[in-house]
């Protein structure tokens, strides 16, 4: 059986992440590790981390970059964010596509924990594929000024997929 194709919005978030061959990533919500594959392939010296809530999720992405796992290169945990755990400045970026989180509630202290997981000079990187433009800049409206009252610098990056569909991508960097 064929494997589907990569879904554009997944494509795009890993290509604003501007990865370096030696970047420790941590994506929040991998789901089935598609994004996960895209990054690895970019990462010559660098290692991938993985969270998911769904342990279904979490197994077919650790089955999907399997080879990856076996050589150490990746991790993929059963967790929510809120209860996830990793060491001050353990990696260079952090990204997450369509989790919610981050504009349907306070996200205070999430963004506290992601700040602290990032190393210096590290970026976060929050992306969507919402349904219409108008939901965009809403996204936008409501992400960049909780994301820059946490401590980060924000902007947005937006994209349209070949269907028109939009994408928007919030990249922050931790103010000192």
């Amino acid at each position: 059986m064929a494997e589907k194709a990569v879904p554009e919005r997944l494509s795009w978030a890993v290509e604003t992440l501007e990865l370096a061959p030696s970047d420790r990533v941590l994506e929040i919500g991998c789901g089935r590790g598609v994004a996960a594959a895209l990054v690895l392939d970019r990462l010559k010296e660098g290692t991938f981390a993985a969270i998911d809530r769904s342990h279904v999720a979490i197994e077919a992405a650790r089955q999907r970059n399997g080879e990856s796992v076996a050589a150490g290169r990746a991790s993929f945990e059963v967790v929510g964010l809120e209860d996830a755990d990793f060491a001050d400045g353990s990696f260079d970026k952090i990204f997450s596509v369509n989790v919610n989180l981050f504009w349907t509630r306070s996200p205070a202290r999430e963004l506290a924990a992601l700040r602290r997981w990032l190393a210096p000079g590290g970026s976060l990187h929050l992306c969507w594929e919402p349904p219409g433009a108008g939901r965009a800049r809403e996204i936008v409206d409501k992400v960049v000024p909780v994301v820059e009252a946490h401590g980060f610098a924000a902007s947005p990056v937006t994209g349209v997929t070949s269907a028109s569909a939009s994408l928007v991508c919030v990249v922050a960097l931790p103010r000192d």
